[in-house]
């Protein structure tokens, strides 16, 4: 394999997670978008993926190491699919997979501080985009750049034999 062609792969699969998951968690903390429960799963997949690619970059090998890269994108690629799954819940064009959700946040406390944490904590649901550009939403970005990314690190992986 092009070691080139490599490279590339695997920097996408460490860098797109890494982009990705930074963008949701400053959408989560700066601007201040509560994620549904759908946007958790799209971020799992993503989590993987950032480990297996670091791992690629450690461990001795081309074989472990191409291997890491391959499972890294599928991880990217079912992101991807959660991402389509959560986009078309929100465009109606399907039911969703879940029922609406609280972020409570935090934990103890009296049981009146619990239920004023309860009734007060936003409510999120999974087929309204709370952010959306050009009639594309957060879930829809993530579909797009993660199903392109995996295709783009599967092309580089293919690459030719030296």
């Amino acid at each position: 394999m092009n070691r080139d062609r490599f490279g590339t792969a695997r920097a996408i699969a460490l860098l797109l997670p890494a982009a990705l998951l930074a963008g949701a968690w400053g959408s989560q903390l700066i601007g201040h978008l509560v994620p549904c429960e759908m946007c958790h799963w799209q971020r799992w997949p993503h989590y993987a993926a950032l480990m297996l690619a670091a791992l690629a970059f450690v461990v001795p090998g081309m074989n472990a190491k191409r291997a890491l890269v391959l499972l890294a994108a599928i991880a990217i690629a079912v992101s991807g699919v959660i991402g389509v799954m959560h986009a078309g819940v929100e465009y109606h064009w399907w039911e969703g997979f879940t029922a609406c959700t609280s972020n409570v946040g935090g934990s103890g406390g009296t049981p009146e501080e619990m239920l004023a944490r309860i009734m007060n904590a936003p409510i999120v649901r999974c087929d309204v985009p709370q952010w959306s550009f050009m009639g594309i939403s957060l879930a829809g970005f993530n579909a797009i750049l993660s199903l392109g990314g995996a295709v783009a690190i599967l092309y580089f992986l293919k690459g030719r034999r030296v």
